[in-house]
């Protein structure tokens, strides 16, 4: 078996159907054909870097992919997401290029709270355009004293006039710089914790909002500190009702949560191959690295986690799609993808040796790609207190005794 079928084995399972598998093959062979550039180094500069990701959202446009992370509304206004296409594209990409998985879904994530409750003429103005990949968007929710915490931000959206002032900072915002417009979440003054928090559409360039600061990171992409200084936003600009934005945000992140263990599962397949082809060439003691023991059992290990993250996963994007709710599903894919995926790409450059912590090589980029997976969209912690929280208040709801 070639590690090109390792790829694609778990399709064969129930959790797809045959437009999966058939969107599968077709990203895969795209990828293949069409990323040529390597993913960024860590001395990679910003502008080629943001051009780097221009490009890709032009590709992934132009190719028809985005439209799977930005769904259309049908007939009765309903626009929801393929959980599992998403989960797929991610896990696709993210094996070919870092960079490309990024690309791809901060479209969705930037978009996603419109598509679940922006007006007709809002998703008209904003979701052809970024499916098209002819627009960029951003998720401004983390701010530099609420990154997992969301109920502790400080934004604030005050009412004026037929529209709203934002003053405050965001941080971490991926897409930062570049993008055309941001979602941003901002609480009403006075109000606490998840009460009061709305959502608005700011488009870059408003007066009033400043990349303050472009942010480098281990695993290079566009990211910047945003700060909002009497930014005046239309009322028309505002996703949903007034005071609903905490629930958005959940919403929006309940469906990429899965989708960042995807990735993750991406890169740690990517990290198998790797291991699979440095075990099977490299000669030493007169024999191959493969035919030792040690090596065997620790591709043995890499290649279980790599399966039980793709359970997990997959099992959790199909339940959503059938309509259930998957906090404590998602929470576990996340979990025990990203830690496992980061095991996986660390011996991966435990068998590459000295050729492993080669910048640019390719088991130290997977190994700087899947760090920031461990924290971002909820770190670890928060995903084990999600399902901690979900499982004891599962046991007093099964144990409470029934009323008549």
């Amino acid at each position: 078996m070639t590690t090109s079928a390792l790829h694609f084995e778990h399709l064969d399972t129930p959790f797809f159907d045959a437009h999966h598998r058939q969107l599968a093959r077709e990203l895969d062979h795209w990828a293949a054909s069409n990323i040529t550039h390597p993913a960024p180094a860590v001395t990679t500069d910003r502008q080629s870097l943001d051009e780097h990701c221009r490009m890709l959202v032009r590709q992934l446009g132009e190719a028809g992919f985005l439209r799977h992370c930005v769904p259309q509304a049908d007939a009765s206004g309903r626009a929801d997401i393929d959980t599992r296409a998403v989960c797929l594209a991610r896990e696709i990409l993210a094996r070919h290029s870092g960079l490309a998985d990024f690309a791809f879904a901060m479209q969705g994530l930037g978009s996603g709270a419109i598509s679940l409750d922006g007006s007709g003429a809002q998703r008209t103005t904003y979701l052809d355009r970024v499916a098209a990949g002819s627009a960029i968007a951003a998720f401004a929710l983390s701010e530099p004293g609420a990154g997992s915490d969301v109920g502790g931000m400080t934004c604030t959206a005050e009412p004026a006039g037929d529209g709203y002032i934002l003053n405050g900072e965001k941080t971490w915002i991926s897409n930062g710089g570049i993008a055309d417009f941001y979602v941003v979440f901002a609480r009403a003054p006075g109000t606490t914790r998840s009460s009061g928090i709305s959502a608005f559409i700011v488009e870059a360039g408003t007066p009033g909002l400043e990349i303050a600061e472009r942010l480098d990171v281990i695993a290079p992409h566009p990211l910047a500190r945003l700060r909002f200084t009497n930014c005046q936003v239309a009322a028309t600009q505002r996703l949903g009702a007034e005071g609903t934005g905490f629930k958005l945000a959940m919403r929006t992140l309940d469906i990429f949560r899965t989708s960042v263990g995807a990735a993750a599962l991406g890169f740690a397949r990517a990290a198998l191959a790797q291991g699979l082809e440095r075990a099977a060439q490299r000669r030493m003691f007169g024999t191959t690295l493969g035919a030792m023991q040690l090596t065997q059992a620790t591709l043995a290990d890499m290649a279980t986690q790599v399966e039980c993250s793709a359970m997990l996963v997959y099992r959790a994007a199909w339940l959503r799609d059938q309509g259930r709710t998957i906090s404590r599903e998602a929470a576990m894919a996340k979990l025990v993808a990203t830690e496992s995926a980061q095991r996986v790409a660390d011996a991966a450059v435990q068998l590459w040796g000295g050729a492993g912590v080669e910048v640019g090589s390719i088991v130290e980029q997977l190994y700087r790609d899947v760090r920031a997976l461990r924290i971002y969209e909820g770190a670890s912690e928060v995903q084990r207190l999600i399902i901690g929280t979900s499982l004891l208040k599962q046991m007093q709801q099964d144990s409470a005794p029934a009323t008549a």
